[in-house]
């Protein structure tokens, strides 16, 4: 099996991150979490469990969603605020208003896609000119080493990169997140 979650001291480093720029140490501030390439779920679980209010999960294995996802929203009870597309990223993000309606600017969004088979730089320029970023979106994305990250993706700032062993996580945010982190 390919998936492969999200290490937890990353994780744990993500949360506290975006809590502290938020402005909310404690909790997420209440929002709607996209979960790109999503495997067990266990990012976007984590995003409810610290607040979130509603989580798309972007998975395009439905032996994973039906075997392996599905069952921990079910086990953790978060079916009812999660929506599962069962699509390859690429297709979503070519078609975020069919699939999210209106409202298809995210509050959050995590990018944790299989190392080997992804380009970073077609991949974030396709995220920074997709409608489900807006101007207050934060983004977590994992990445692996040696690959050059942009100090920015779209309207947004990296606000933080930081290493874990062969594994990097960078943080995209507004401006203002940036300046409170600084203070």
């Amino acid at each position: 099996m390919d998936v492969r979650p999200m290490m937890e001291v990353v994780k744990g480093s993500a949360f506290d991150t975006l809590q502290a720029a938020g402005g909310c140490p404690a909790s997420l501030r209440p929002g709607r979490w996209l979960d790109l390439y999503s495997g067990t779920g266990s990012v976007g679980i984590e995003a409810i469990s610290r607040g979130c209010s509603e989580v798309h999960f972007v998975e395009m294995d439905p032996w994973v969603v039906s075997n392996v996802l599905q069952p921990n929203l079910e086990c953790t009870g978060f079916l009812d605020v999660s929506v599962i597309h069962t699509v390859r990223v690429e297709s979503f993000l070519e078609r975020a208003d069919q699939f999210v309606g209106q409202d298809s600017a995210f509050d959050f969004i995590s990018v944790t896609p299989p190392y080997a088979q992804v380009d970073y730089g077609i991949l974030m320029d396709q995220i920074s000119k997709s409608p489900i970023v807006g101007e207050d979106t934060f983004i977590v994305v994992e990445y692996p080493l040696r690959t050059d990250m942009l100090d920015s993706c779209g309207c947004l700032v990296k606000i933080n990169d930081r290493r874990f062993g062969r594994t990097h996580l960078a943080i995209y945010g507004p401006e203002w997140a940036q300046k409170k982190r600084k203070k």
